[in-house]
């Protein structure tokens, strides 16, 4: 080509690619005798690529089907983990004497447990009958204590006592009226051990009170902690001495106050516990 045709441009452009010029490369084959094959695009990456995709895949496969054909692992045969709330401890005794539990075992859940169905009996409407309170006694006080035990007790639950709450000598209530006095315990501490000896607090609410229309005295329920001082005899923990304080008090809820019936047929056809720890 020369400078002068319709591609050149004039003088001073070269001879391809100068201004205006437009180069068109046309498609090569393998048997252009004036240029070398055009090389093939490179499939090694792209090889690669979809190679580990699949592998991927057909991995992930395998371990989803691993997973769901693999047996589940059972379940321990051990407690969970315990928390402040939850109930804990050994199965209850089975033995009794005066209809208490006894024969609790030489250790801290022992002395729990003894301390907790010490208190429902200490806390029962059978303490303001002069027998059924002496029978109470004898079954969980220490041999030691027991007439110390006896007698504060008696002194407590005196015949001014049974007539001030409206109670007949014997500790019954009036015709028509249903005597109401229950301790529900609500947990355990024991603050000091020993192997024979130990110190337990039970925590508890208690219902008191009469039933009836003409109840001067309606039922009523409170908070209250029972500290107890117990020995071990040698077969079971018994009660050298015990007290008794307010409290701890929730906040009373918004539930609705039951009638005097309702307590009374509640008291009469619930029963109540033997309590281990």
């Amino acid at each position: 080509m020369s400078n002068d045709d319709q591609y050149g441009g004039g003088a001073g452009h070269g001879e391809v690619g100068g201004t205006g010029q437009t180069r068109t490369r046309l498609p090569e084959s393998p048997s252009d005798p004036y240029g070398s094959p055009r090389r093939t695009p490179r499939a090694s990456r792209g090889l690669v690529t979809v190679v580990g995709v699949v592998v991927l895949l057909i991995a992930a496969i395998a371990f989803a089907n691993q997973s769901s054909d693999t047996p589940t692992t059972p379940a321990s045969d051990k407690p969970p983990a315990t928390t402040p709330t939850s109930a804990t401890g050994v199965p209850p005794v089975t033995d009794k004497s005066a209809g208490i539990p006894k024969g609790f075992a030489q250790d801290q859940q022992g002395a729990q447990s003894a301390a907790t169905n010490y208190a429902v009996a200490l806390g029962s409407d059978g303490m303001f009958n002069t027998p059924r309170r002496h029978s109470i006694v004898d079954a969980v006080a220490d041999d030691s204590t027991r007439a110390k035990v006896q007698a504060g007790f008696d002194a407590d639950y005196s015949a001014g006592l049974l007539s001030q709450i409206g109670l007949t000598k014997d500790g019954l209530a009036p015709a028509g009226s249903t005597f109401v006095n229950r301790t529900v315990p609500a947990g355990a501490k024991v603050k000091n051990f020993a192997p024979g000896n130990a110190s337990v607090d039970v925590w508890c609410i208690g219902m008191f009170g009469l039933t009836g229309d003409k109840s001067t005295r309606p039922v009523t329920s409170g908070w209250f902690t029972i500290s107890m001082t117990l020995k071990w005899n040698g077969s079971d923990w018994k009660i050298v001495e015990t007290a008794q304080k307010t409290g701890p008090t929730p906040v009373t809820g918004d539930n609705p106050v039951s009638t005097s019936d309702e307590i009374g047929s509640a008291v009469t056809e619930f029963g109540g516990f033997t309590y281990a720890r």
